[in-house]
């Protein structure tokens, strides 16, 4: 049986197009299974065919030209250990963020929130030319930014009264973190090595969710089956 969307696969293109509809609805593997006769594990597999896709995706589209970047860092996982904070609670994820104002968002899994570790990837993502000015809180990991060619680089203090009225420079961020939480709290616990394509794919939902999902993937595994 030949389907055009996906390779080596015994599962009809009628079938594939109602579980990527499922999916594009943010369904779960086991509600998508029961929607269409299709076992949870062939459901899954399929799932992360389509979840690599997307990071892939999200990777090639991650280049930022210019604009008003936020920079921020957030914590994924297990609840917060009494007596630790940020990094040291307990086993949680650390993921670092940057946002352009009305465009989209970059998420990667960083090792530590040190400056060695996401000043370049800010340099990477982000010109350092007068057309881009960065936006962070005070946190003293992005001390260095000026003197690395940022010239316009602006802080706030979370406890200040710009925080509180939502014109925080760093607003966007923080509601894609919201965002991103609440959606991956759902599937009650992600085992760490899926964590990255979860992530991902909240990523590229956030990205495109002026966009109709369901046809812009078919567009995409048209053009190149998974």
């Amino acid at each position: 049986m030949k389907n055009k969307y996906i390779k080596h696969t015994h599962i009809s293109e009628r079938k594939f197009k109602k579980m990527i509809k499922l999916f594009s609805l943010d369904l779960e593997a086991k509600q998508i299974s029961n929607l269409t006769n299709i076992s949870e594990n062939s459901i899954c597999k399929i799932l992360t065919k389509i979840r690599k896709r997307l990071s892939e995706l999200c990777d090639k589209e991650s280049y930022f030209t210019k604009g008003k970047i936020e920079v921020n860092e957030s914590y994924f996982g297990a609840k917060r250990v009494k007596g630790k904070r940020g990094g040291g609670s307990g086993s949680k994820t650390k993921v670092f963020g940057m946002k352009k104002r009305g465009d989209k968002v970059y998420t990667q899994i960083v090792d530590n929130c040190s400056a060695t570790t996401l000043v370049p990837i800010i340099k990477k993502l982000a010109p350092d030319n007068d057309d881009t000015t960065i936006y962070s809180d005070e946190w003293k990991v992005y001390d260095g930014l000026v003197n690395m060619g940022y010239k316009k680089h602006y802080r706030v203090k979370h406890n200040n009264d710009i925080f509180a009225n939502g014109k925080t420079p760093v607003n966007g961020i923080e509601n894609f973190w919201g965002i991103a939480k609440t959606r991956l709290s759902k599937f009650r616990g992600i085992r760490k090595d899926n964590f990255y394509l979860h992530l991902k794919e909240t990523e590229y939902r956030f990205d495109h969710g002026k966009e109709d999902l369901n046809r812009l993937l078919f567009k995409e595994f048209r053009n190149n089956p998974i």
